[in-house]
């Protein structure tokens, strides 16, 4: 640590949807007038990640809090080869929409956690645009097809470091605030709003319209409690399991200083139209641990509002 306080790293880590939690959460960390100088991020939180330290944080909150189903279904091009959606739709509109510098400008250290897929190594991508880094990142087997980096194909970062809290420690972070989405989620009743949402879209779409939602609507479980699970749903409660144990073995060996945990149990994999909830429960997280977070931070007291 240094007179002028300790270097604060914030540690972004996965869970799809849930992940515009982190929007939130560094929202308010910012009002706090905790400003983090090292940021690591694993698949959705490399997105947010790179958003917040390309200075463009709260134009985006404002757009993914328009986003409905609708859009959302809109932004997936769906595909059978590689996962079942490509993300270059969804990655494209980011790029139109934002800056896209290359990380070594950056005024913040950043870092997006990927996954090499030939030899399931971790890859920590550094250089090059940054959205590109946070689409590397985001290659979650069976949704997000790989991305090709430097002839090697990326896999989602969450299957090696789901909450990069080593990330931050090698940047040179003192103080590691994790914000970890996939806790206390294995074993959560599995979320039926988003087969709800997609049957509403159906009553109310034309006939072309309605075939491509019925082909969504088949990787959702329908509400019946007892019903088979859709395939988005055992995708999800795989996931979670995976990445809730590798998860808890990465901490334990290297904890961070401060973990927050969104409860947002409810949110299936792509509630991407949901954003403002989640956002408002990052928000609340941060206010709920006000204190603990002004402690390590070095800072007793609130900034002044002007």
């Amino acid at each position: 640590m240094t007179s002028k306080g300790p270097v604060i790293g914030l540690a972004l880590g996965s869970g799809s949807a849930r992940g515009w939690a982190h929007i939130g959460v560094i929202q308010e960390l910012e009002q706090l007038g905790v400003h983090p100088q090292v940021v690591a991020g694993t698949s959705i939180g490399a997105l947010v990640g790179a958003v917040y330290v390309t200075g463009q944080l709260d134009d985006f909150a404002e757009w993914v809090q328009t986003l409905t189903m609708r859009d959302v279904f809109g932004l997936l091009d769906i595909s059978f080869s590689g996962g079942v959606v490509k993300g270059e739709k969804l990655f494209g509109f980011f790029r139109e929409k934002h800056r896209n510098p290359d990380i070594e400008s950056l005024e913040k250290k950043f870092v997006s956690i990927a996954t090499e897929m030939k030899s399931g190594r971790e890859i920590w991508l550094r250089h090059g645009p940054v959205l590109r880094a946070a689409r590397a990142s985001c290659a979650l087997p069976g949704v997000f097809s790989p991305v090709q980096i430097n002839d090697r194909w990326m896999l989602d970062g969450g299957l090696v470091n789901p909450v990069p809290v080593s990330a931050c420690r090698a940047l040179g972070a003192d103080v590691v605030i994790a914000v970890n989405l996939n806790a206390q989620l294995v074993g959560a009743h599995m979320p039926r709003n988003s087969r709800a949402e997609v049957d509403k879209e159906m009553r109310r779409s034309n006939a072309e319209e309605n075939t491509l939602w019925q082909k969504f609507a088949s990787y959702f479980a329908s509400e019946d409690e007892n019903a088979e699970p859709g395939m988005l749903d055992v995708m999800s409660a795989s996931i979670n399991i995976m990445q809730d144990r590798i998860t808890r073995s990465r901490m334990a060996g290297d904890p961070a200083e401060i973990s927050l945990l969104p409860q947002l149990e409810d949110f299936a994999l792509i509630d991407f139209h949901r954003a403002g909830e989640a956002i408002t429960e990052g928000r609340n997280l941060v206010r709920r641990h006000k204190d603990e977070i002004l402690a390590w931070t070095g800072r007793s007291t609130e900034p002044t509002q002007v």
